[in-house]
């Protein structure tokens, strides 16, 4: 019983979660563009996955599909992706992902970097005692 069960929620779970079913890069518009088993389509810009922020064209095109749509592959550059966490706008490790929240600009960050600029910039760290 418990062999039918778990093959029933892998039959559930093939049939509810999307996967990718094709992907290209769209050199024009600097997308990756991935087709999903649930008849949805998702871009993402590569530059902001992990281990393709230099890549070439040549190399983005050159993408395959692992594991039955779970998993993008780049050969020549040795990089793996989870679509789910694509979906799920992962593009990284937690320190990747850190570094990339980190470049955020927005009007109101400029304006705190103005303000604690114009006290003198940020305080020194004192020695602990």
């Amino acid at each position: 019983m418990d062999i039918d069960d778990a093959l029933a929620r892998g039959r559930n779970t093939r049939a509810s979660e999307p996967r990718a079913l094709s992907a290209r890069f769209d050199a024009r518009n600097g997308r990756m563009i991935v087709d999903l088993t649930n008849g949805c389509t998702f871009a993402f810009p590569p530059r902001l996955v992990q281990g393709l922020e230099d890549a070439g064209d040549g190399d983005l095109s050159t993408v395959a599909i692992l594991g039955a749509g779970y998993g993008l592959h780049w050969e020549a550059l040795d990089v793996d992706i989870s679509v789910p966490g694509l979906l799920a706008g992962i593009f990284g490790t937690k320190s990747h992902m850190a570094r990339q929240a980190g470049k955020a600009t927005s009007a109101a960050k400029a304006e705190a970097a103005r303000a604690n600029g114009a006290k003198g910039g940020r305080p020194r760290k004192s020695a602990a005692q």
